[in-house]
């Protein structure tokens, strides 16, 4: 497999697991990652947005890594996301990262305050030295992040040769289009947002990275192999369902992925557990739309 073909495909964002005290699975994390690789996906973002990264110690996104690793490892592609909203931190979650033989590494920019390019840039830098036998993908995310990656940025970014491609998250699907550009032959671009997968993928997406591609992981491995065939009405129809499920996942009192841990567990038999406060767990009043969810999604797979 090339450098760059082991990142085409769709990959699923990793949702972190707990026990009913709250506290890290190791037996859930371990089940759902077999339960991924059983789908027949391509990779897992581990530690991203969608497995609450930002609300879990360094100890945690460790043991959550290493038992990934330990169940998928060299099965499935492996991207950890290692960004704290410090440099010392994220060195040391990178390093870890490498030695447990992860494909590649990835971060957001640092939160918070406006960094310059050149800040954002010595961050990555430093991130990706401490991993340096590992790829590095720069998360873009500038509606979460404060920061955007332009394109003077990503070609500073490229003079790193570890430096592999862009999970691209941000809401212009024509940034996919621009950093393809840049990156040029042997690096990768990611779709980010679920919503415009097809529109990523006609523009040059190598693949996508997705936080609700867990819970119909079909849907996208659908729409992908569709793109890939010419079928693009046939993918714009998955597409179109898999919009409509979102809307409806984020539209309960608790948070999308707390809705999604429920729905796997009655979909999948598969039991994550809540979501980490501040995020809001679901409430008694949630579940007749987490049942809509259920039933949305059971419909929209027999179109795959």
């Amino acid at each position: 497999m090339s450098k760059v073909e082991k990142y085409q495909g769709i990959i699923p964002a990793f949702y972190a697991c707990y026990e009913e005290d709250g506290k890290v699975s190791k037996q859930r994390t371990r089940e759902l990652a077999r339960h991924m690789a059983d789908k027949g996906v391509k990779g897992l973002y581990v530690c991203g947005s969608s497995g609450e990264c930002i609300y879990l110690s360094k100890k945690e996104r460790k043991k959550i890594l290493e038992i990934v690793m330990d169940e998928v490892g060299g099965e499935l592609t492996v991207i950890a996301h290692v960004a704290c909203n410090n440099t010392e931190d994220s060195e040391k979650l990178a390093a870890h990262a490498e030695s447990l033989g992860v494909d590649a590494i990835a971060a957001i920019p640092p939160i918070y305050f406006h960094l310059p390019d050149h800040a954002v840039a010595q961050y990555w830098n430093d991130i990706s030295a401490a991993a340096p036998n590992t790829d590095f993908i720069i998360y873009n995310i500038p509606q979460l992040s404060g920061t955007r990656l332009t394109l003077p940025l990503y070609r500073e970014m490229l003079k790193n040769p570890r430096v592999i491609g862009v999970k691209n998250s941000s809401e212009a699907t024509q940034d996919i289009q621009m950093f393809k550009d840049a990156g040029g032959e042997g690096h990768v671009v990611m779709n980010g947002p679920d919503e415009q997968l097809v529109s990523g993928l006609a523009i040059g997406a190598d693949g996508g990275i997705g936080g609700t591609y867990g819970v119909m992981p079909e849907l996208y491995l659908a729409i992908y192999d569709a793109v890939k065939r010419g079928d693009i009405p046939k993918a714009q129809q998955i597409q179109n369902e898999a919009c409509r499920i979102i809307y409806a996942l984020c539209g309960c009192h608790g948070n999308m992925y707390a809705v999604i841990k429920k729905v796997m567990d009655l979909r999948e038999g598969l039991s994550l557990g809540g979501v980490r406060k501040p995020l809001a767990n679901l409430v008694e009043a949630d579940m007749p739309k987490v049942q809509e969810c259920v039933q949305m999604i059971d419909k929209a797979v027999t179109l795959c």
